[in-house]
């Protein structure tokens, strides 16, 4: 009996780990791959007149037709491509502008101001977080529109006679509701890896003859590049799905995957072209990750070997 309460003692470490993987598989399973297994489902199948799914009464002759796969070949249109293109280079466009906006901004706090003030400059980088990402959206009309801040200061100071109309409704100001939306998520894993820097390596650099530009080029830029990789992800694969900003400061030019999604569901009432729709973005944004991170082990192997 003695052994046998030993042997359940020794082996408690390796059963609770086990325990936590199944836990964490059991997670994902769930909540992440069996929603994705539906959608996929889902973007097999047609709509009906009134916007359900609709019965397939003859499998064979369904997937024979070639019928399965008419979301996936709508979802191609010239029409639609178009959307993606855009997508695709606001949430490029967004996440270069946050790495050149959150590093600065990193690089202070983490290694040019006291151990007193920092505390309070990153408070100050999660604040927004305490507030509803909508109402914060909602802010940014108040900000952007005809009778808003920045036109009223402007006409206030005699810099502008009449307002500026294409504040609001505009790219510019989906980008600017983006970059701020998302910026934190840049700024804070840029901080973590910045913060682990080891700072004799920098001081050798300079002693071996480097410049200031030249040993943040080549070494602080490298040895930060997880927590870049990292701000990226976090940064890229929201953007690129966004739908609340573009629908609130965009307008209807300034339409992207995420709101034509969202019609489909919606509005037009199509799930099953909204599902391939999303289940595409999905593949794609997946390719998009299992690429970068090849590329980034292969350069930081180049950089260090």
């Amino acid at each position: 009996m003695n052994g046998v309460i030993s042997k359940l003692v020794r082996n408690a470490p390796a059963t609770r780990a086990y325990s936590l993987i199944l836990l964490a598989l059991g997670t994902l399973i769930i909540f992440f791959l069996l929603p994705l297994l539906i959608m996929l489902i889902i973007s097999f199948a047609q709509r009906d007149t009134y916007g359900g799914i609709k019965h397939i009464v003859d499998w064979s002759v369904y997937i024979k037709s070639l019928q399965w796969v008419n979301n996936y070949i709508r979802s191609l249109d010239p029409l639609y491509l178009e959307i993606y293109f855009r997508s695709l280079w606001m949430a490029i466009t967004t996440t270069v502008l946050c790495v050149l906006i959150g590093y600065p901004m990193a690089y202070f706090i983490s290694l040019k101001v006291r151990p007193s003030i920092k505390n309070t400059l990153l408070t100050l980088v999660v604040i927004p977080f305490w507030t509803s990402f909508l109402i914060r959206t909602y802010a940014w009309i108040i900000i952007l529109r005809s009778e808003g801040l920045i036109n009223n200061t402007l006409m206030a100071l005699g810099i502008i006679h009449a307002p500026i109309e294409t504040l609001l409704y505009s790219q510019f100001a989906v980008m600017l509701g983006l970059v701020y939306g998302e910026l934190p998520f840049m700024v804070l894993p840029l901080y973590a890896s910045i913060e682990k820097l080891d700072l004799s390596l920098l001081e050798a650099a300079k002693d071996l003859g480097a410049n200031n530009f030249w040993t943040f080029w080549k070494v602080t830029v490298p040895l930060t590049m997880p927590g870049i990789a990292a701000g990226i992800v976090l940064v890229f694969i929201p953007t690129i799905g966004m739908f609340i900003t573009p629908d609130l400061l965009g307008g209807a030019k300034s339409i992207l995957v995420g709101n034509l999604i969202q019609n489909q569901f919606v509005i037009a009432r199509d799930k099953p072209f909204g599902s391939a729709i999303c289940f595409g973005l999905t593949s794609f944004v997946l390719f998009l990750l299992i690429f970068y991170a090849r590329y980034t082990t292969k350069k930081e192997k180049a950089v260090f070997v």
